[in-house]
Parts: structure tokens; C-alpha cells; sequence
């Protein structure tokens, strides 16, 4: 049996659930009317509730640190003696030089904190459990009382094991969204550092009014506040409310309603996955929360690893997939995250994740490095390849298409092509790839291919030479495990939207009705010789002032003028035509 004709498995149960949800249907019957906050709030509750949080009316710091003695008491099957807890949380949670800086690497890379106990002896003390998530409690308080600069009462938080990970900033319907980021931002500066400062151990904000719902980690929160202070005021930066997210289902449908968002973002094992697994503490130490659409690619390509693995079917395209997201919608972090969780996977031996140009190998390795320091491994030559491919402690390597072919070429036989590996590409639309993928396949005995691209290549848009077995993204990578348009990402404001300046170019007599005729050429019309170099000499004409070329502006300190342009065409052959009218 071919690679091309393997038989497909579907799962017919998942035993881990999915982060998002595969499509999200709103309950007609809900609210959308005037709601005051204190009617969203307890309905918000009310939903949490039903989904098995447990509510508690506490109101202040005392009750607050009492029920996070008892939480963690629970979760790691331990009894503190007063003078254990008193030490321990003042050295391990409290630390009076400790700011959310602090807090937050302790909750996303030192969550095992040591405890001494009164007879000498130590303990490991967790303050979440990230392999199993569901042994963490999750808490619902409201209207917790606090005062700093300034006395300030808190909506909704949601505590982990104890501890606050998930603030709600509640506005009633028909207040602008951004007065809840505001209020966030007066509650940072004004009172969560307050007492024992353990509100500085929010990961993750949600800002609704009730129509509108979105979040944001508290990276975002901090870095703004620290803009503000310093008065950058002049541009928009990740650390600025244009860059809070929305939630949505796995088709990309935003879900905005407070009432879909708390059924789906507040669902238990979607919000301590998006707690343990899809925040990135960045070596800079800023906190990166993932959106939907990457989470979903992530989780999409775990599942086929694993599928693909228990009916054996690695080495084929049945056992890979590529992920269509839009250029500037994040696919590095993606492929990161990607990376990263296929190398623990007990089976995998290695993730390569293979880029076309030198200079790309060596930004993705920077970038790399800046979501996890040393979390891959980069090269500079083949034989420095070679030797990483034979380092077990090598889990995920970064290189080259060239490089990784040199090396095939040089090594027949090597031992880790019976190796379990996982090779994510990068761009996989590149015109290179059809010799690569072939020097893959012959060498490689079990292995997965992953391609991630923001152009792929279908039917339609194929060129003619080459391998015909390998003229699309399909064929060569195998199904399409989501899809990110840059529909989508414009409609989330994750990228800026086109201007369009439509210029009609043919012009019929008002006594003639439109109507489809079956007998017209349309694409010969559209590319009959006289229309062509009509708009030829039309953009000829307007391209100065279309690309602002007598505006100045400054780059990296250099000062340019106007911008670039690109030409877009229906098909391979228009752009041939165009390129020798120009």
C-alpha cells in the first residue's frame, strides 16, 4: 500500500478534551437586554456555579489566606503545623520583596515550592498540579474588599487551589468595554499589591459588558500601566487594550456574550489548560496567553501525532496535516507551543522544526529562545546537526532545509532515521520543498510531517512541473488541521484591514440589464490584452500617490519615503501577462 492511498483513522473517543470548543451554538434564551453589574455579576456566578465551582463568601484578606492554608493542605495531602504555614507562606508566597513579576514565574515555572518542616525534613509543596489538572479546586469569590491608595471592592475572581489566577471586571450592558480595562488598570495601581499582595498572582483578566467579552494576561495589564507611567502614549503596543483577545469556537466564531463566554472560557478543563499549558512565560519575563485558533492548531497536530501512532501510521501523509493561519497571526508561538508539547510526548524522539533560509533559522531561534530559554537547539553547520541529532538531551532542533538535505545526503543509514520524529515545517508552500520531501520519505522510516503556511498551494494555483504527486500542500503534507484566514484575523483586528479604492474597469450602457449569459468568456475577457494594459497604465499612473511616495516617515531611526506595493492576480498565468505588460 502507498503512502498516498493509506487508510485514515478517525478517533472514535478522545481521552483528553479539547481546550476550545468545536462550535459554539448561543442559548437563545439568554439575557441580552439592560443588565445592571450587579445582575451580570450574579448570573456570571450563577453559570460558574453550575459548573461545579464552589462559591465563597469571603470578603477579605484573613478569610482569603485561611482558605488558601486549607486548599493546598488538599491538594498536596499535607497538614501544616501554624508555624509551617506561617513560614511557608511567607517565604514561598508572600515574599515581601515579591511583585507580580515574581508571582507569575512561580506559577508558570516554579509551581513546586519546598517546604521545612518544624522536625527538619522537607516536603514539595505544589501550588498547582500541571499533570493531572483536574485535582485543582477552583473557587468563585465577588466583591472582595481591599484598600491601598485607595479602598477598592473587586467583582468576580476565580482562585486556583486557593490562590486568585482569574480576574472579572464586570461593566453593565452599554458601557464601553475599555472602562473594565481602565478599572483593572486603577485597581493594579491603586491596591493589588495591598497586604499580603496575593491578587499580584492573577494570571489571566476578563473585561465584559456583558455584550462584549474578552482577555488578556496580566503582562498586558503591567507593561501598560508601566507605558502610562512613563508617557509612550504615542503608539499601540502589545501591552495596550488593541491587543486583548476574543474567545472563540474552533471554526474562529468569536464568542462575545458574557453568559457563551462563561460556558466555554470558564469550562473547567479548558481554563486550567489555558492555565498550565497555553501560557508562555517569555525569557524577558512577559506572559503570553495563547489565542483560540492556536490552540486549536496545537491540540490538532498533538492529536494526529498520537492517532497516527497507535495505528501506525507515521510515515505517511495520513500521519501529518498542515495548518493554513494568516501571515502576522502569531505561527511562531504555534509552532512552539507545538513543538514543545510533541517532545514530551513519551513516544517522540525528536521535533525538527525546519525553516528555507538561513537568516529565518536563525530568528526562529531567537524567538524560540525568548518564548524558553534553551528549549531548542540551532546550527551552524551540518555537523553540528549531526551532533544534535545523536544528543537524546536534543528534543527539539531548529535547522534549514539545506541542512537537513546535506545531512540525509551524507548519512545513509543513520540510526535516527528509525528514531520517532516529527518534522514541522515552516512556510511549506516554498517551492523547494518537492526534493526535500522526497529525500524525507526515503530516509525517514516513522515519521510525521507538519507544515505550517499563510499561502498554501490547492488545485487551482499549482504549478504545472515538478512532482505531480507533490503539486499541493495537501499532497504533500496531507489534511488541512485548521484553518486562520486573514478574514478572520481582520474581523479580530489581529492584523490591519485593506483599504480598498474600488476602480470598476468595465463600464456597460445604463439600458443593458446584468444577467448571467452562459456563452461569455469571462476569464478571457478578463485578461483580453486591451484591459490589461489599461490597468497597467493606470497603476503606472497612480502609484506615486497610491503609495504615499512624496509622504515621509521614520523606520529604525531612518527616514523613508512611501511604501511598497504588491500585485495580486486570479491565477499563475494572469501574473505572467501582467509581469510583460509592465
Amino acid at each position: 500500500m502507498t503512502a498516498g492511498s493509506a487508510p485514515r483513522y478517525e478517533p472514535i473517543a478522545v481521552s483528553s478534551e479539547s481546550t476550545v470548543v468545536a462550535e459554539f451554538v448561543a442559548d437563545p434564551s439568554h439575557e441580552t437586554g439592560y443588565q445592571s453589574e450587579a445582575n451580570l455579576e450574579r448570573a456570571f456566578i450563577g453559570l460558574l456555579r453550575g459548573q461545579a465551582y464552589e462559591y465563597l463568601p469571603l470578603a477579605n484578606e484573613q478569610a482569603l489566606i485561611a482558605n488558601l492554608r486549607v486548599q493546598l493542605e488538599a491538594l498536596n495531602g499535607i497538614d501544616f503545623s501554624d508555624a509551617e504555614w506561617e513560614r511557608f507562606f511567607s517565604e514561598r508566597i508572600s515574599g515581601a520583596k515579591d511583585g507580580p513579576v515574581e508571582k507569575t514565574i512561580r506559577v508558570q515555572g516554579d509551581h513546586i515550592q519546598l517546604l521545612r518542616r518544624d522536625d527538619g525534613s522537607t516536603k514539595n509543596v505544589s501550588l498547582i498540579d500541571k499533570a493531572n489538572i483536574h485535582n485543582n479546586r477552583l473557587q468563585v469569590i465577588n466583591q472582595y474588599e481591599v484598600t491601598g491608595t485607595y479602598a477598592n471592592r473587586y467583582d468576580v475572581t476565580v482562585l486556583v487551589n486557593g490562590l486568585p489566577m482569574v480576574h472579572i471586571e464586570i461593566k453593565r450592558r452599554g458601557v464601553d468595554i475599555r472602562e473594565a480595562f481602565n478599572q483593572v488598570d486603577r485597581y493594579q495601581r491603586d491596591s493589588f499589591w495591598a497586604g499580603s499582595g496575593l491578587f499580584e498572582y492573577v494570571q489571566l483578566f476578563v473585561i465584559t459588558n456583558g455584550t462584549l467579552t474578552k482577555y488578556y494576561s496580566n503582562t498586558v495589564r503591567t507593561q501598560h500601566l508601566g507605558e502610562r507611567a512613563g508617557g509612550k502614549r504615542a503608539r499601540k503596543t502589545s501591552n495596550s487594550f488593541a491587543f486583548t483577545s476574543w474567545w472563540a469556537d474552533a471554526t474562529n466564531k468569536p464568542i462575545e456574550d458574557l453568559a457563551g463566554f462563561a460556558k466555554t472560557f470558564f469550562a473547567k478543563h479548558t481554563l486550567l489548560n489555558i492555565l498550565t499549558r497555553y501560557c508562555v512565560l517569555t525569557a524577558d519575563r512577559m506572559l503570553l496567553v495563547m489565542r483560540p485558533y492556536q490552540i486549536v492548531a496545537t491540540e490538532q497536530i498533538l492529536r494526529r501525532i498520537e492517532v497516527a501512532t497507535n495505528y501506525k501510521q507515521w510515515g505517511t501523509v495520513a500521519g501529518g496535516g498542515y495548518v493554513w493561519h494568516t501571515t502576522g497571526s502569531g505561527k511562531t508561538l504555534t509552532s512552539f507551543k507545538t513543538a514543545q508539547l510533541a517532545s514530551v510526548l513519551p513516544t517522540v524522539d525528536k521535533v525538527l522544526f525546519v525553516v528555507d533560509r538561513k537568516d529565518l533559522d536563525f530568528n526562529t531561534m531567537l524567538e524560540y529562545d525568548r518564548f524558553q530559554k534553551g528549549a531548542a537547539n540551532s546550527n551552524t553547520s551540518t555537523r553540528i546537526l549531526k551532533q544534535q541529532l545523536e544528543d537524546p538531551g536534543a528534543r527539539i532542533i531548529i535547522t534549514t532545509i539545506q541542512k537537513l538535505s546535506t545531512f540525509i545526503s551524507a548519512n545513509k543509514g543513520h540510526e535516527i532515521y528509525q528514531g520517532h520524529v516529527v518534522v514541522i515545517f515552516d512556510e511549506c508552500h516554498r517551492s523547494q520543498f518537492g526534493d526535500m520531501h522526497t529525500a524525507i520519505t526515503r530516509a525517514f522510516k516513522r515519521y510525521h510531517l507538519f507544515g505550517f503556511t499563510g499561502t498554501p498551494i490547492f488545485a487551482t494555483n499549482s504549478a504545472s512541473g515538478g512532482n505531480p504527486q507533490l503539486r499541493t500542500t495537501e499532497q504533500a503534507f496531507g489534511d488541512k488541521l485548521h484553518t486562520y484566514t486573514i478574514v478572520d484575523a481582520i474581523t479580530d483586528k489581529n492584523v490591519l484591514p485593506f483599504r480598498i479604492d474600488y476602480v470598476n474597469t468595465v463600464k456597460m450602457p445604463d439600458s443593458i440589464a446584468d444577467k448571467q449569459v452562459s456563452a461569455i468568456d469571462k476569464e478571457n475577457a478578463l485578461l483580453a490584452p486591451e484591459r490589461i494594459e489599461q490597468i497597467v497604465a493606470y497603476i503606472l499612473e497612480h502609484f506615486d500617490q497610491k503609495t504615499k511616495r512624496a509622504s515621509h516617515y521614520s523606520v529604525a531611526g531612518k527616514r523613508v519615503r512611501g511604501f511598497n506595493s504588491l500585485l495580486a492576480t486570479g491565477s499563475i498565468d494572469a501574473a505572467r501577462r501582467y509581469y510583460n505588460h509592465f
